[in-house]
């Protein structure tokens, strides 16, 4: 059998398996497994398999993940999202959408003491809106806006996605991570933008929120000193190069660990904080773990039959413009949106896009930067979009289809950010190219 049957049976083999019910690691892995077995044997199949998660996973950077993770938990159970959200609503909830808006300079606060949009959307929706629905928000809005939100989580650092692009690709983690900065305040700036022009166009509640002074507004800023200590014990330490990424993962999860001591106080809370934020960890660390065996087993078949290389060789050799080449392979992200997660996305799509990219000569810090902003978009578009069916389990009122067209607003707002930062890439480098040691 030619190798470009095998790959397009291969391939229409994991939508076969997602669409019976497989997990995506595991439709992933067998569609891999079926296509190494068709190309070369099955013997050949087994022996590459036997070592092959150990050598994938025994990586030094990707310790950092679950350091990651665990610093983002600790902070949750600490208190964070709910203190960060009385600071936001003291400054901005008066103003038309404000407490739509404080819910996404929640999650941006949120974002930088986890690297999981999952539990930045969870973190903020449990506190963000029960407090609108008292207010009166329209539901769309108020679950739509934290959805998005969440997806702050996977481009402010510390970021988990970030770590797997940098991974997978050999760039500098430090430098993916500084890179994340600028964009992810761009992207809660639109967003801000974003709510407010939808509020003045239909406002989301008739009930007028009480206004803080600004003395009220300052002190309450006291409240927001546990992120900015993680901020500046994570990113500070990469950025004057104190520390690797791995070490400042180490050093923002013990520091987020003592803030878990003082917050709580009361007798067995502090050792039932711990066991759910090791257990949240362990559970997220090893869907990803899954998920990048599972996708490698697959881009390891494509990596055999030569696909990334014909590719590669194929589009550099199209009579076109670079930009609007790598513009043409960021859209294949939209329809692998709609059913894989980010992880995924990014094993089964680098091995092919990334020897494009530098074939072309772009930047490999912008293009991730970019890649993981698809990624984003895919978190909060049907069918799959993940932060929406969080949201749906915390607010069991407002059905799936309601926040689905709530989230559609801000897929527009990202679609925005996103071609901004494509047309302008000094958004990206400028950053990273000033770190101490760079």
């Amino acid at each position: 059998m030619d190798e470009i049957t095998v790959t397009l049976l291969a391939t229409g083999l994991i939508f076969v398996l997602l669409a019976l019910g497989a997990p995506v690691f595991a439709a992933l892995a067998l569609a891999g497994v079926f296509g190494i077995a068709m190309v070369e044997d099955l013997g050949f199949v087994l022996n590459r398999l036997k070592a092959y998660s150990y050598t994938q996973s025994a990586v030094y950077l990707l310790t950092v993940i679950p350091l990651f993770i665990l610093m983002g938990n600790l902070a949750q159970e600490a208190g964070v999202g709910q203190r960060l959200f009385n600071v936001a609503r003291k400054w901005v909830g008066h103003l038309p959408g404000g407490l739509a808006v404080a819910s996404v300079l929640t999650s941006a606060g949120f974002a930088a003491t986890s690297g999981s949009s999952v539990a930045t959307a969870a973190t903020v929706g449990a506190v963000a809106i029960p407090e609108m629905k008292k207010a009166g928000y329209d539901r769309r809005l108020s679950t739509g806006a934290v959805a998005a939100g969440g997806v702050l989580g996977v481009l402010i650092p510390p970021s988990v996605l970030l770590i797997f692009y940098a991974a997978l690709t050999e760039v500098s983690a430090g430098k993916m991570l500084i890179a994340g900065i600028i964009p992810g305040a761009l992207s809660t700036l639109i967003f801000i933008v974003g709510i407010f022009a939808l509020s003045l166009y239909a406002p989301p509640s008739s009930a007028r929120p009480e206004r803080y002074g600004w003395r009220e507004r300052i002190v309450s800023l006291k409240e927001a000193w546990q992120v900015n200590v993680l901020f500046i014990v994570v990113l500070g330490g990469i950025y004057l190069g104190l520390v690797t990424p791995t070490e400042a993962g180490a050093v923002g999860a013990f520091t987020a660990f003592l803030m878990l001591m003082f917050a709580r106080r009361r007798s067995g809370g502090l050792w039932g904080a711990m066991q759910g934020s090791f257990r949240s960890s362990i559970t997220t660390t090893v869907m990803i773990l899954f998920t990048m065996l599972g996708a490698g087993i697959f881009s390891y078949f494509l990596t055999l039959v030569q696909v990334p290389q014909l590719i590669a060789e194929y589009v550099t050799g199209i009579d076109a413009a670079p930009l609007l080449i790598i513009g043409l392979l960021l859209l294949l992200y939209f329809p692998l949106g709609m059913f894989l997660d980010a992880f995924s996305m990014l094993v089964i799509t680098l091995p092919v896009m990334f020897p494009t990219v530098q074939a072309l000569g772009f930047d490999p810090i912008w293009f991730g930067i970019l890649a993981v902003k698809m990624c984003e978009i895919g978190l909060i578009t049907p069918p799959v979009g993940l932060n929406v069916y969080v949201i749906a389990g915390i607010d069991r009122d407002t059905p799936l289809l309601d926040i689905f067209r709530g989230a559609g607003w801000f897929v527009i707002m990202e679609i925005v950010t996103t071609l901004l930062i494509f047309f302008f890439p000094l958004i990206v480098t400028w950053l990273p190219d000033t770190m101490m040691g760079s």
